[in-house]
C-alpha cells in the first residue's frame, strides 16, 4: 500500500525505512505480528477507518486491496498462492 508519509514507514533490520510495509506491521525488519491472518487485519483496517470517520467507499476500496499485498501471498513451485 501506498505509504504517503516517511513516519508511516516500517523499518528494515537496518533502520532504514520499508518500502513495502508500514510502522504499524514492520518494524526492524520483522513484521509485528506474524500470526496476524488477513482476515484479522481487515477486521482492523475496518474498525480503523470507522474510527477516524472514513467514508464507506474508501473503507471498501482498502478492504479490497488487502488479499494484494505481498504479506498475503508468497511464491510456490505452482504460481503465486494466497496466504490466509
Amino acid at each position: 500500500m501506498p505509504i504517503d508519509s516517511p513516519a508511516l514507514a516500517g523499518t528494515e533490520k537496518d533502520g532504514s525505512p520499508s518500502k513495502e510495509y508500514c510502522t504499524y506491521c514492520y518494524q526492524a525488519g520483522r513484521f509485528v505480528n506474524p500470526g496476524l491472518t488477513m482476515q484479522e487485519m481487515e477486521l482492523i483496517v475496518r474498525e480503523q477507518m470507522v474510527k477516524r470517520n472514513i467514508d464507506q467507499p474508501l473503507i471498501d476500496k482498502a478492504l479490497k486491496s488487502i488479499p494484494g499485498l505481498k504479506r498475503w501471498h508468497h511464491e510456490s513451485a505452482g504460481g503465486l498462492q494466497y496466504k490466509i
